[in-house]
């Protein structure tokens, strides 16, 4: 019976690759095997032992056993033959399509009930790529085992033809194609006449695939099928797969609606194809859509590269998925066929698959084969065998043995040959032998495989040491032995230790067998001894045993002892206490005890009072009322036990011990003593509940309590300043009162002094007074300083003396003044009270000195005075002292004194003009004369001055540079004097033109030969001088303009005419002009007249010549300069026109040298003063910047 929807399944291997039983193959048993060749593209379905059908994909061989060797019947589709093939002993059963069989024209017969079970060969049924299969369809239908799957027209393009031998794949290929596109014309029609649904008695829509059973649901293209014999197996979507090629036709609505855009994707190309690894590339998708094709970026496809071992419809595995074009296959097997296929995928565009492209890698040399195996030995020889590894392609035609010759040296040949076994001879005996194996095909030779070591025969080793004991415990013992002797390294060797118990009667019983020098024996018995032999094993036999040796195991340390009792009574520093053996010794006599006490407030930590072997111990030294923990622990040979329990006991308490004396818990103060115990060392066994402190003025005085209680700190109050007093403190608990404490004598604090008394004040004179004071009670401490207060206000006075007189001189005091004072003292313990407040008044005296004296300015005063021989001073009253003001002394000069009345301002006459005079006053009353005040420095002005002498310096035709009086041209310091310029306008007044300290100014915009009148005045802080005589200066003539580049005409070959342009006269004076001529460096004059061109003949071919003009103005005043020149012209360049080279350009004649000497003195001179006017200019304007401006 038949599942719904068989399950896919997986590629069966070809036949080489199938390791069938050789009983089997050849025949050997009652079952036979017979090979059933499964083509690619056909299905195979047989019956499997549970009732369930089989179905296998091709290409594939079935390997099945006939239970009585018989050929079971075998059903193949319509259309198809089987044929029956023997090859070596072995039956195929082999299905061809009939040549004239189509499908829609015969229908299947149905399958008889009488088919025999056949059992699948374990090994054969192995996985293969997953392909649609189908379930039975209703009446009409073909059943799906017989009906051929055809594989994709492409699939089969090129198949080698080594695969199967078949040669009529292509017609087969051709009848499907026809098959599929009448089916498809079938699928359309249905759906056109509204049938879509009906689908059990529609024929197949395509070749590739069957339609569900109406009872088959698959809610999303995927269907679950029954439990096979194989288990539960998921059914693949109908039509198009990850894992298949077929590309789905349709045959739901699902196909009629999908987009209409088709992706198509090339044939990959297989190149650099080596044993292991092969170069596939491929070329980017089309897509397209309506008839149209797009192309489209990488980064837009996903590729998937599968590839196939198994055959064209085998199992496909993924090795790529990325967005390259090309890649390396890499890890493949040497002389295998694969098949690779791409797959294009995106996000937007249904996934393509390409055809498929098969290739087969080369050949290379064999795998390492494994090592050789041993299959015998003796003394002398070894014999060795070996099995072929994977030959990769080709044959593998011989071995190649290497040995070490015994000597763990470098390895060497030992043979070489097709064979698979080989003997070694003339070995020696109990001697290790390393080999190594290779194998060697046409293309090269295979590494070597892994060394191994094989040892000969020898000898029965003799007998060993007996065992040495390492350690031991309780129940444990570790031995350790050594090899017997003669016996070398390399030997293999395996020991037996045999070992009796004492007492056991058992005799010697094997303990350890192995090849290890050591071993530990466990689960023994405490201090027992046993008794120990060993022997030694080779591959020839069993030594003599070894020496008896006896070795035993420790005790066990003991059990703890009983809990310890108190004996007889508890006293208040010691207790008795005794304790009993333990039940169990541990196997050995208890040698000691140790007795540990522990104080139930310590925390744990126990002291060892007692070790012996005594059961008793008085535990003494105890402290009365405390606790105590205690225990017992014993050691016998085997260790030290654990501790017993624990018993508690408790001493009885007594009165407290004294108490440090009682100390000061900060300062004391002079009335005040604050107290601070701690409590006794020793509490008797009780918390203390009080104290009393006591206290007397002396030692010899009564006690007095001053204090019960609980707390340890008390401040006594009520005492004397600096006075000594005694104090003792004992402590109570419930038992009762301890002893004094020892005796503290403590002091209060100095008290600060007395208030003082009322100071006394003695004025020796009108700005000094003498204080004096008597001293205070000093509150028992000495006074260290008094302090004196002192002021003109009673509640603002200030300290103006500190120091241990009684007495102090205040001097500065300001007569006819009221005092107020009084005096403090201090000492160590503070500042006493200030006394009463005495007041004194001082007589009067003379005036004081004046504070404010100064000169007043000509604006402050009310009348005009002439400050050339005046001065006049303001002062401001000073301090009378107690007597009125009369008048003032005022000393100027040479000590030149004038007295004044009561007047705060006086002028000081006759006094010499420009004149520093040294000036102060004193005030007068009816006692005397005051003191001098500071003195003030004044000075009078000086005359005004009188006018310099002005003169011309530098004349020029639109400028005229004035100078007067000796000084530099610009003011280098602040100049007193100013000066006053004035030049007359055209109305015949005179205008102001420069004011200020300079000595030189320059006129400028002037005309040319015009007279102009100039007067000068000077003025000072003492008034403005008087004007000058007036001054006529003159501007020169000005220059002619300059002309422009003059211009060169050749008139002949070696004629030029010089020509320029012309000016017009200037004021009556007539024009001439100055033509320069240069060859060289050097210009020379050619010509000077007033005409505006000249010839100038002789000039040689291929020399370059420079002229330029100026023009000069002749003046008819015989008194001025008989000619002035203006600038020069550019210079204008010019050459002669002929090409042959003439001889050097002669000198232009002795006059145009003169000329051109002239000349260059003319230009020296010229940049002399323009050097020299470039430095004035920046001296002038630097100080103007820093003296006048600023």
């Amino acid at each position: 019976m038949m599942a719904d929807q068989p399950p896919p399944l997986e590629a069966t291997p070809l036949l080489n690759e199938v390791p069938l039983l050789p009983h089997m193959v050849n025949g050997d048993s009652i079952q036979q095997v017979i090979l059933v060749q499964v083509n690619p593209g056909e299905t195979f379905t047989i019956t499997t032992e549970d009732g369930h059908m089989q179905c296998i994909q091709g290409p594939a061989h079935v390997p099945l056993m006939s239970p009585n060797g018989s050929m079971p019947p075998i059903f193949v589709p319509p259309g198809y033959v089987s044929q029956v093939v023997e090859e070596n002993g072995v039956r195929k059963v082999v299905v061809v399509p009939h040549s004239e069989f189509h499908p829609s024209m015969h229908p299947p017969p149905p399958p008889p009930p009488h088919v025999p079970h056949y059992m699948h060969h374990p090994h054969a049924l192995l996985p293969h790529p997953p392909h649609p299969v189908f379930p039975p369809v209703g009446t009409g239908e073909l059943p799906p085992q017989f009906i051929h799957q055809h594989p994709p027209p492409h699939v089969f393009q090129e198949q080698e033809p080594r695969s199967h031998g078949r040669t009529n794949f292509i017609q087969r290929d051709e009848r499907s194609l026809k098959m599929q596109e009448h089916l498809k014309k079938r699928l359309k029609d249905r759906q056109a006449s509204g049938h879509t649904n009906n689908k059990l008695n529609s024929p197949p829509s395509s070749p590739h695939k069957v339609v569900n059973s109406s009872n088959a649901t698959i809610p999303n293209g995927n269907g679950k099928g029954q439990q096979g014999a194989g288990g539960a197996l998921k059914q693949k979507q109908i039509g198009k797969t990850k894992g298949s090629p077929e590309a789905e036709m349709g045959d739901s609505d699902t196909e009629s609606k999908k987009c209409d855009t088709h992706l198509s994707i090339g044939k990959p190309v297989v190149s650099d194809i080596q044993a292991r690894s092969a170069v596939l590339s491929w070329n980017l998708p089309v897509s397209s859509q309506n008839g149209e094709s797009h192309s489209h970026s990488p980064a837009a496809f996903t590729f998937e590269v599968a590839i196939s071992n198994s055959g064209k419809n085998g199992k496909f595995k993924s090795v790529y998925v990325g967005e390259e074009l090309t890649i390396t296959l890499p890890d493949l097997r040497p002389a295998t066929d694969y098949h690779a296929r791409v797959s294009a995928t995106s996000s937007s565009i249904k996934e393509s698959i390409s055809e498929l492209v098969s290739f087969t890698t080369e050949s290379c040399e064999p795998d390492c084969p494994a090592a050789p195996k041993l299959i015998n030995r003796t003394k002398n020889s070894l014999s060795l065998q070996w099995k072929s590894s994977n030959d990769n392609g080709s044959k593998i035609t011989n071995f190649l043995l290497e040995w070490d010759e015994g000597k763990s040296g470098p390895f060497k040949e030992c043979y070489y040959g097709h064979l698979k076994q080989y003997k070694l001879t003339k070995l020696s005996p109990s001697t290790r032998y390393s080999l190594r194996l290779a194998a060697k095909n046409d293309i090269g030779m295979s590494g070597f495989s892994e060394p191994v070591s094989y040892y000969t025969a020898g000898m029965v080793p003799p007998a060993p040491a007996p065992p040495v004991l390492l350690e031991a415990g309780v129940t444990w013992m570790a031995l350790r032995w050594i090899p017997p002797p003669g016996v070398s390294s390399d030997d293999s060797l395996t020991y037996t230790l045999d070992m009796e118990e004492e007492g056991s009667g058992y005799g010697f019983q094997p303990q350890y067998n192995g090849d290890e020098l050591s071993c530990t024996l466990r689960n023994l018995r405490r201090s027992t001894s046993y008794r120990f032999r060993l022997f030694a094993y080779n591959s020839e036999g069993k030594s003599s045993p070894s020496e008896v040796v006896e070795h035993s195991t420790n005790p066990d340390k003991p059990g703890p002892p009983s809990k310890p009792v108190v004996k007889g009574k508890i006293h208040s520093h010691s207790v008795k206490v005794v304790w009993e053996p333990p039940k169990d010794n541990g196997g050995s006599d208890i040698s000691k005890y140790f007795l540990e006490i522990s104080e139930a407030s310590a925390g744990g930590k126990w002291d060892t009072v007692y070790s012996g072997a005594q059961r008793e111990h008085v535990c003494d030294h105890l402290r009365p009322g405390t606790s105590y923990r205690l225990r017992v622990s014993c050691v016998s040979k085997g260790g030290e036990s654990q501790a017993s329990d624990v018993t508690t006991v408790t001493t009885s308490a007594v009165p407290p011990g004294p108490c440090p004396a009682p100390a000061l818990a900060g300062k004391a103060k002079p009335k005040e003593i604050p107290l601070q115990w701690g409590p006794p060392a020793v509490d008797g066994g009780s918390d203390i509940t009080e104290y009393i402190l006591e206290m007397a003025n002396s030692e010899q005085d009564e006690h007095r309590v001053v204090y019960q209680g609980p707390a340890a700190e008390y401040v006594v109050t009520n005492l004397l300043p600096g006075r000594t007093y005694c104090f003792w403190i004992r402590a109570g608990n419930k038992v009762g009162f301890g002893p004094y404490s020892d005796k503290a004598e403590l002091s209060t604090a100095p008290g600060p002094p007395e208030q003082c008394c009322k100071p006394l004040i003695t004025c020796k004179s009108a700005t000094c007074a003498v204080v004096s004071w008597e001293s205070p009670a000093c509150n028992g401490a000495e006074i260290m300083e008094y302090r004196l207060d002192w002021g003109q206000v009673e509640g603002s006075m200030h300290i103006i003396y500190t120091g241990p007189c009684q007495s102090y001189e205040v001097k500065g005091l300001t007569p006819a003044t009221t005092y107020y004072c009084r005096v403090q003292a201090v000492n160590v313990a503070g500042v006493g009270l200030f006394g009463e407040t005495s007041v004194v008044t001082t007589p009067p005296s003379v005036p004081a000195a004046v504070a404010v004296l100064h000169l007043l300015e000509e604006e402050q005063m009310e009348i005009s005075a002439p400050f050339s021989t005046c001065l006049a001073i303001q002062w401001e009253e000073p301090c009378c002292h107690g007597a009125e003001i009369t008048g003032y002394n005022i000393e100027y000069g040479e000590k030149q004194l004038v007295t004044v009345g009561r007047n705060t301002t006086h002028v000081l006459e006759n006094l010499l003009p420009d004149t520093l005079y040294r000036i102060r006053i004193q005030a007068i009353n009816s006692l005397g004369v005051g003191p001098f005040s500071h003195s003030m420095k004044a000075k009078t002005k000086p005359l005004p001055p009188d006018p310099p002498h002005l003169e011309c310096v530098v004349f020029s035709y639109q400028s005229l540079k004035l100078k007067w009086g000796e000084g530099p041209s610009r003011a280098l310091i602040t100049n007193p004097t100013q000066f006053n310029l004035q030049m007359e306008d055209r109305f015949g007044r005179f205008v102001t033109v420069y004011n200020g300290p300079c000595h030189t100014y320059k006129v400028q915009r002037l005309s040319e030969s015009t007279t102009y009148y100039f007067r000068i005045q000077a003025y000072n802080d003492a008034g403005e001088g008087g004007f000058s005589q007036v001054y006529a200066f003159t501007t020169t003539k000005s220059p002619p303009a300059s002309l422009k580049a003059p211009k060169a005409n050749q008139l002949e070959e070696n004629t030029y005419e010089i020509t320029w342009e012309p000016l017009q006269p200037m004021k009556g004076d007539s024009i001439v002009y100055i033509l320069q001529l240069a060859a060289g460096r050097e210009f020379d004059q050619v010509y000077k007249g007033p005409e505006t061109s000249f010839r100038l003949p002789g000039v040689q071919s291929n020399c370059e010549y420079r002229v330029r003009v100026c023009a000069g103005r002749q003046s008819q005043d015989p008194a001025g300069p008989p000619e002035l020149l203006g600038p020069y012209s550019p210079s204008t360049v010019f050459s002669a026109q002929r090409q042959e080279q003439g001889p050097p350009c002669p000198a232009a004649g002795p006059e145009l040298a003169q000329s051109g000497k002239r000349l260059r003195e003319e230009r020296l001179i010229a940049i002399v003063l323009l050097c020299g006017f470039a430095v004035v200019a920046i001296l002038f304007a630097v100080v103007i910047q820093y003296f006048v401006i600023k």
